[in-house]
């Protein structure tokens, strides 16, 4: 990763001014919304509490069946077309029936659904009626109350016997309407409407399940109470809709409305609200506007005696719904739930508002801060460039200091910072590793110079102790003494040979050649040295041409398979190749045998590195310059030495990539 890149990542750390910003403006909402939650709580409780204690008609404590009014006019058929809008509330009559019961100003209706596999049939009147499928109708008025046994062996009208004698003036016959299908049969039928029934009991008896052939469920009735909705508009807030509902969550008053006040906001800050402001919010349900029944958590959680609160969406486009149900108790009994909703837009609008003002501040402080920290990374980038550039140009291959590159300052040594502190101990560096550099390029020619006169002295003493009367046990001595310089003046000629190898190097003329042919009798020549190995001569069909000095480029190759000879066993294999390439030609010289320590491949073209065993007794030392003498060829035709080894492991191979010597220009 670049400085740039590294300096663009810490300016991310901007981010989280703005991050911060967002999670205190959620919690500005939060606050906002546990206040409203705190505030319509309050005004729910004082309601219920009112309700409680006034004479208000709240219902009873337990279970109740009720009764809906009727949206459309209903027909007694047995069919249930006409209770289709009002099926989804059905109520459930043990494990196997469904009740729906319905009032308008022309009666009182059931429509009672049973669910059953096996039928055994009878009708009402016959004497095993009780034993057959049938239905037990109980219908009560303050404290009399009559039952009446429904049954049918077949579709059609049905009358219905009463069980109990006459009271009050509860009817003496009911006719209705009976209906079968697979699954199970229906009833339907009409009572007067001004019966007044406070209560009703429903008994199902199926013939193979057995059991109480009259027994009932008894319920009282409950109903929309236009006396209670009177009651809640007089005590609910004006900007809230009120609904008192059975802890069952049947609605039995209902008042107000749901209104939102205020300008509505556009599309984006509404949607910024949703994604990125809002706590979590309830779908809306806008089937509960009319709903008898309300099945929901809070209402539930009321009906038990804890008081809820839920956020819900509104209806119209970034508003909000408090609702909020509390329990409404009699005589430590929860007899009944309020339920208030209020819509607002005040929390999204002053979310939105913070959050659009903190934005707008956040993105104009990274903004600068990031242009400033690129600007920053830009201009350290382009001095670090400037500096590596000059720190790669300073040194030519073979280790000296480019003189050009040194006529000036080093760049940037000038200034104050750390950049330049770091330049100017650049230029320390190069200056002292330039200059033990050439002492070390120089130290073979100064040292073969003055150990020239000292060798000739000793080389004399020698030869004048040879005339002289010596004993026996000295003469070995003399011997190993004569032996000592004959290899020390061996080294002292070794190392004058490289200093005159690199100026005639230098002084070589070049020529237009062939390197087939040069690397062809090259090849020739070594045959008869390399006895029983094998050595393989790889040439391309096209001449090679370069612009080069011939007995250079030889003598380089004479260097490179005199040191490949020395590592390859007897049985192993050599191969010289010759390929073109581009601006140049490449020659390659392979052999089997040890491969290189990878720490000394990038030394071996320097002057005095070996990687051969020292040499015996009576052998003449190797000073490794061969290898040496090989990239000043290469460096004298503008091209690299190099060595690697081979993929197979097998050995290793030594690379001549030579582009040729600058043609001299004829003087005018």
């Amino acid at each position: 990763m670049s400085l740039r890149q590294k300096l663009l990542l810490v300016a991310l750390c901007t981010l989280a001014l703005p991050v911060a910003g967002w999670l205190y403006v959620r919690q500005m909402e939060t606050l906002l919304r546990q206040g409203q939650e705190q505030a319509l709580t309050a005004t729910a409780t004082a309601v219920a509490r009112s309700l409680a204690v006034t004479d208000a008609p709240l219902p009873q404590a337990g279970k109740g069946w009720y009764v809906q009014q009727a949206v459309n006019p209903i027909t007694i058929d047995g069919y249930g077309d006409d209770w289709a809008p009002m099926t989804p509330w059905s109520q459930s009559i043990g494990t196997q029936g469904k009740l729906l019961l319905a009032e308008d100003d022309k009666g009182f209706y059931m429509y009672i659904d049973v669910r059953t596999a096996h039928r055994t049939r009878a009708d009402a009147g016959d004497a095993n009626a009780m034993s057959a499928d049938h239905l037990v109708l109980d219908l009560v008025q303050g404290s009399d109350h009559r039952r009446y046994l429904i049954a049918s062996a077949a579709p059609g009208a049905f009358t219905a016997l009463p069980l109990d004698p006459a009271v009050g003036n509860l009817p003496d016959r009911i006719v209705g309407q009976w209906q079968e299908d697979g699954s199970g049969y229906r009833a339907e039928l009409r009572l007067p409407p001004d019966l007044g029934l406070s209560a009703l009991g429903v008994g199902i008896y199926t013939a193979a399940n057995g059991g109480d052939p009259v027994a009932t469920e008894e319920r009282s009735l409950w109903r929309y109470s236009p006396d209670l909705a009177q009651e809640l508009v007089r005590l609910a807030p004006d900007d809230t809709r009120a609904r008192l509902m059975t802890p069952s969550g049947w609605v039995l008053a209902q008042s107000g409305h749901l209104t939102t006040s205020g300008p509505q906001p556009p599309w984006l800050s509404s949607l910024i609200y949703r994604s990125l402001l809002a706590n979590p919010l309830e779908d809306a349900e806008s089937w509960t506007e009319d709903a008898p029944r309300l099945d929901l958590p809070e209402v539930q959680s009321a009906s038990r005696g804890e008081p809820a609160t839920v956020w819900r969406q509104g209806e119209e486009r970034d508003s909000v719904v408090l609702e909020t149900a509390v329990p409404i108790e009699r005589d430590h009994a929860v007899v009944g739930v309020l339920l208030l909703e209020q819509a607002s837009r005040a929390v999204p609008l002053l979310a939105n508002r913070a959050f659009l003002s903190l934005l707008l501040t956040s993105f104009g402080v990274m903004l600068v801060a990031g242009a400033i920290l690129l600007l920053f990374a830009t201009r350290l980038s382009l001095r670090l460039g400037r500096l590596r550039d000059a720190v790669e140009r300073a040194q030519l291959n073979d280790g000296r200091l480019d003189g050009q590159f040194f006529e000036g300052q080093f760049p940037m040594a000038e200034s104050e910072d750390e950049i330049g502190d770091l330049a100017r101990s650049f230029q320390r560096l190069f200056e002292a590793v330039g200059g033990y550099t050439d002492y070390l390029r120089t130290l073979a020619s100064k040292l073969s110079h003055e150990l020239n006169t000292p060798l000739a002295i000793v080389k004399s003493s020698l030869d004048n102790l040879e005339h002289a009367e010596l004993s026996d046990e000295a003469q070995p001595y003399l011997a190993r003494a004569r032996d000592g310089v004959a290899r020390l003046g061996q080294l002292v000629r070794a190392m004058s040979e490289a200093s005159r190898m690199e100026r005639a190097i230098a002084a070589a003329e070049p020529e237009d050649v062939d390197l087939v042919e040069v690397v062809d009798g090259c090849a020739e020549a070594y045959r008869p040295l390399a006895g029983v190995r094998q050595l393989d001569c790889v040439l391309p069909d096209q001449p090679v041409h370069l612009h080069g000095a011939p007995e250079l480029i030889a003598q380089a190759l004479d260097k490179l398979f005199d040191n490949a000879l020395s590592f390859t066993p007897p049985s192993g294999w050599l191969r010289l190749s010759l390929r073109q390439i581009e601006n140049g030609a490449e020659i390659e010289l392979a052999n089997q045998g040890p491969l290189l320590p990878a720490a000394m491949q990038g030394r071996l073209f320097d002057s005095l590195v070996s990687l051969r065993e020292k040499a015996t007794p009576g052998d003449a030392p190797h000073l490794g310059l061969g290898l040496y003498v090989v990239r000043l060829v290469a460096e004298r035709h503008g091209g690299v030495a190099s060595a690697r080894n081979l993929e197979d492991g097998s050995g290793v191979a030594f690379t001549l990539r030579l582009h040729g010597m600058p043609r001299q220009r004829l003087a005018g």
